[in-house]
């Protein structure tokens, strides 16, 4: 496994927080391929002409754009696949489900105060259940990304995976999604901006409250009230306002589920309820 920031992100050219670097330097077929990328944006079908656009370039066979992040609700954003059927919804499952918690590729390894950073990893170099439950069972067998850290230590990450049928990406084909890795960010910040995140199943709240109930009986009334709204995306000072109750107080129901169900993170609160889903 491999970790780096290209040379345009190390001289600081992104602003604070979560935004596009600028002045990227790129050869003429990359400029190309960007154009015809940002012609994409906002369409149904992006994320499919993406990988097309790319594919000279990075024949990539699927790619993923999601939000991870201790303290945040994780977000599949979009994701598309070229010539194989899309099982990401199903691998997005598997990876919350527990491999998450041990996944360090997308940490960072740069100094102090980086914001982004590029990865590059095989199959072979990922953890026994991760591997298997991931990459093994969705047929994929390398991953280049692109991580952007915010301040509240959401991992924003774009991925792109070759498959078993494909071959080893070369070190041209890397220095490409090196060179391109900029626009790529911005391309898919944009078009989450534009479309909003990928559709999800729906689950009731009486769904949520019986998966919980699963994991732990004892959780009262009030704590599957707080840990169901958390579920669905809600903030703690929505749900205070929801349930009127003080925040501390909501706090207080959060912390006492969690040490119920044996979990310290929201993540981990999903990946909880994801569980059955991926198996």
């Amino acid at each position: 496994m491999r970790k780096w920031a290209p040379t345009a992100w190390q001289a600081g050219s992104s602003p604070a927080g979560f935004g596009a670097p600028v002045g990227v330097s790129v050869g003429a077929s990359v400029g190309v391929s960007v154009g015809a990328m940002v012609e994409c944006l906002g369409t149904d079908d992006f994320g499919a002409r993406l990988l097309q656009q790319l594919h000279p370039l990075l024949p990539a066979a699927s790619w993923s754009v999601y939000q991870v992040g201790p303290g945040c609700a994780p977000q599949l954003y979009l994701s598309a696949s070229l010539g194989i059927p899309d099982t990401t919804r199903a691998c997005w499952n598997a990876y919350l489900s527990g491999p998450v918690q041990g996944d360090r590729s997308l940490g960072f390894d740069e100094a102090p105060g980086q914001r982004m950073q590029l990865c590059h990893i095989t199959a072979r170099e990922v953890p026994n259940e991760h591997r298997a439950r991931v990459y093994e069972a969705h047929g994929m067998a390398e991953r280049v990304s692109i991580v952007q850290h915010a301040d509240d230590g959401a991992l924003f990450a774009v991925n792109f995976y070759r498959h078993g049928h494909q071959s080893a990406l070369s070190d041209a084909q890397i220095g490409n999604f090196e060179q391109l890795a900029p626009a790529l960010l911005a391309l898919a910040r944009k078009q989450v901006a534009l479309r909003g995140p990928a559709p999800a199943p729906q689950r009731s709240p009486e769904a949520l409250r019986q998966r919980l109930l699963q994991h732990s009986g004892a959780l009262t009334a009030r704590e599957l009230d707080v840990c169901t709204r958390l579920l669905r995306g809600m903030t703690q000072d929505g749900i205070a306002a929801d349930l009127a109750l003080s925040l501390p107080t909501v706090k207080t129901y959060r912390n006492r589920a969690f040490a119920r169900l044996g979990i310290h993170f929201r993540n981990e609160l999903f990946a909880l309820v994801l569980e059955r889903d991926a198996g």
